[in-house]
């Protein structure tokens, strides 16, 4: 199937995927963490699929990378905020497994896909 808007890109697709598990886990944090680590790891996760659509939808291939590559960060950030809500005891290995999965599935898509443009 061709791709014919970032809907179609399965990379996008994960990552909506990642960031309603995201939300799904950071409605068990603590109350206290509404303005701190909910709202950071949130942040990074919707980050994800807004940069890769903002980024299809850029004129120049350049600045499409660019987009990814912020997306990619912004997925590091995420998995980063994750591992700190197990290291606090808010969430355990096993809850997470399904997100750190979505997470390295999306990674990897994306690193191909900025592969791919730069050839």
């Amino acid at each position: 199937m061709a791709v014919q808007t970032y809907r179609d890109l399965e990379v996008w697709q994960k990552s909506m995927d990642m960031v309603e598990e995201i939300y799904r886990l950071t409605k068990r944090f603590p109350k206290d963490e509404m303005f701190g680590l909910t709202s950071q790891i949130r942040r990074a996760s919707v980050s994800v699929p807004a940069n890769i659509a903002e980024g299809y939808g850029r004129l120049h291939r350049k600045e499409y990378i660019n987009h990814l590559s912020i997306a990619q960060g912004s997925l590091l950030e995420a998995e980063t905020h994750l591992q700190i809500a197990v290291r606090l005891e808010y969430l355990d290995r096993e809850q997470v497994k399904q997100a750190w999965g979505l997470m390295q599935d999306v990674g990897k898509m994306l690193r191909r896909l900025i592969s791919a443009l730069r050839d």
